[in-house]
């Protein structure tokens, strides 16, 4: 089957079972010449990244409520936006939001460049964010690949190849069934694909509108699709946080640096993470350590913190961050 009969067919599944989502103009207004608003594609797209579409409906919504346009948005505070953020993780991404918008703004008279080639070149967007904009907001034929729609091409080809090595080979066929027309709806009806029937266990094959062309379901491995490479070893990082409490409930706080992970966010102070805990309390104290230890795993490391405490005079001089009012902190923070 040519690709464009293949294109045809995602299509016409598309018109009748698109997902309908908040920043998704549905293919039957698309048919009519509507296109997304690509303030509204960019922001579900860096919202999507290591998040799931349920949990990202709901801040859309508030982002898109409290910031309509990318000009509000690039004129927000950042502790606005930060605050707003908190619940999606990766805070790298809040902060690339910032910067893009404030220079499409700046730079671009509020309005978001229409080629893979100048998007890619704007903070926090890579070639699949890049090619998403530039598909579904301006209908142009961009090659989208997620790890959906990468799931879904590994199948129809059979590719044994193990991802992450396959990435190029999986955007290589990819390129080959774009379609010069609706890429848009083509892109976003792909990704829907692989987020309902071709699932990453038990894949409905039998309800697929590819199912008689794909490869994997006519040699049986379906469920062996894609390939991953074994994931390494996390290694284990260790450190101190340290909590400082005045007489009037007020908490000692500081700000991370901009660079790094959880750039700009408030916290406890705390000693570099390495391969032992390093002692390097914020002020001179009688410190005591609370039992147990903090244990939380990022993308690359799994991080142990032991807990720190220590009552402090009313002019205690810290040698980073200031101290916090008790009015400041919801109860349940100061409970915790």
């Amino acid at each position: 089957m040519r690709e464009n009969q293949l294109s045809s067919l995602i299509l016409d599944w598309y018109d009748e079972n698109a997902r309908q989502l908040p920043w998704r103009v549905p293919p039957y207004e698309g048919k009519q010449g509507k296109r997304a608003d690509p303030y509204f594609v960019w922001l579900s797209e860096v919202m999507l990244q290591q998040t799931t579409v349920a949990a990202v409906k709901s801040y859309f919504r508030v982002f898109t409520t409290r910031w309509p346009s990318v000009q509000s948005l690039a004129a927000a505070q950042d502790a606005d936006v930060m605050a707003a953020w908190a619940g999606l993780g990766y805070y790298a991404r809040a902060r690339n939001l910032l910067k893009c918008a404030r220079i499409v703004t700046s730079q671009h008279q509020g309005k978001f460049p229409e080629t893979v080639e100048e998007l890619i070149q704007l903070p926090g967007i890579g070639p699949y964010t890049a090619g998403a904009i530039a598909a579904i907001a301006f209908d142009s034929p961009a090659t989208v690949v997620d790890g959906n729609v990468e799931r879904v091409i590994a199948r129809m080809f059979d590719i044994a190849s193990p991802l992450p090595s396959a990435k190029r080979i999986l955007s290589d066929y990819a390129a080959t069934l774009t379609p010069n027309e609706r890429p848009g709806d083509y892109a976003q009806a792909v990704m829907d694909i692989g987020a309902t029937i071709c699932s990453v266990k038990s894949p409905q094959c039998g309800i697929c509108p590819w199912r008689h062309e794909c490869k994997a379901r006519a040699n049986g491995t379906q469920e062996k699709r894609p390939v991953k490479s074994p994931k390494p070893k996390k290694p284990i990082r260790y450190g101190m946080a340290y909590v400082a409490r005045r007489a009037d409930g007020a908490l000692l706080l500081e700000r991370r640096p901009d660079a790094g992970l959880l750039g700009g966010m408030l916290g406890w102070p705390g000693s570099d993470w390495g391969d032992v805990p390093l002692e390097n309390p914020p002020l001179a104290a009688n410190w005591t350590q609370v039992g147990g230890e903090v244990r939380h795993t990022f993308t690359h490391f799994h991080l142990r913190l032991s807990v720190h405490i220590a009552d402090v005079e009313h002019g205690a001089n810290p040698q980073s961050g200031e101290f916090v009012a008790a009015s400041e902190f919801r109860p349940s923070d100061l409970q915790h």
